[in-house]
């Protein structure tokens, strides 16, 4: 790669000179710097366009999710306890795991989408592709809520969601949760952003899930949150009842159609 930087420095500075001519006063320092310059757009400009194989291949690099009434059915504003008790059951035939946890008399539980992603994405079946959370949950508590409920829903017996997160970031928490600062209630202005700074994946590379019942985040998202150069945004998918199976698929299509365009 530092060959190639260097002869495309070589090759542009002798463009330059034989422009300049003999007349012209620009100084060799400043030819230099300007073959740097221009070689310097070029090569960005051709590493920022050049999709990756698993963009070709039509799976998102990062699938994003939000969670009250998306990922699970419950709004964490709404409950009034931290979640203590495990409720065990069949996970989608994979076996006896957590399928819910109580907090007081509310059992949070993944919707059923929610449950075949999370399982398919454990067994490897998008290869190259991560998963990330994306919540404005509402106060202090109901992120507390949530990150406890994370830690306790299965995905498969003995993996819960929390370890299925940490083990595509090797431990790091790159999840962002709730609306207090740096965070928002915007999450085209903080979530994705910060998502982008944190995981280095590009905007276009990205697949969205949210419920959009308090506000089109998924609009937001996809209008406010754009590659420069591709002028393409995250694909997006609103899930008002939630993330069923037929809107995992769908999710899954639209991104695939999304893709089309890098080539």
């Amino acid at each position: 790669r530092a060959f190639a930087v260097r002869a495309i420095v070589c090759l542009v500075y002798s463009w330059l000179h034989s422009r300049s001519g003999r007349s012209s006063q620009m100084k060799p320092f400043s030819l230099v710097r300007s073959a740097f310059v221009a070689s310097s757009s070029i090569l960005s400009s051709r590493h920022a366009r050049a999709p990756s194989k698993i963009a070709m291949s039509g799976i998102p690099e990062l699938c994003v999710f939000d969670l009250d009434a998306c990922l699970w059915d419950k709004e964490m504003y709404e409950m009034t306890a931290m979640p203590t008790t495990k409720v065990m059951g069949d996970l989608n035939g994979r076996g006896e795991g957590v399928v819910g946890v109580m907090s007081g008399r509310d059992q949070i539980s993944l919707h059923e989408g929610s449950l075949i992603a999370l399982q398919e994405h454990a067994d490897g079946k998008y290869p190259g592709m991560k998963v990330a959370l994306a919540s404005s949950a509402d106060t202090p508590f109901a992120e507390k809520v949530g990150r406890a409920s994370l830690q306790m829903l299965e995905v498969v017996p003995g993996m819960t969601i929390w370890d299925l997160l940490m083990r595509d970031w090797d431990g790091e928490d790159v999840n962002q949760i709730g609306r207090q600062p740096p965070l928002s209630s915007n999450k085209a202005r903080s979530h994705f952003p910060r998502l982008r700074e944190v995981t280095d994946i590009r905007y276009d590379r990205m697949l969205f899930f949210d419920d959009c019942n308090w506000g089109d985040h998924c609009g937001m998202v996809a209008a406010g949150c754009r590659e420069e150069d591709s002028g393409l945004g995250v694909a997006t998918l609103r899930t008002p009842r939630g993330l069923g199976k037929k809107e995992w698929r769908e999710g899954l299509a639209v991104y695939k159609d999304h893709a089309k365009q890098f080539a």
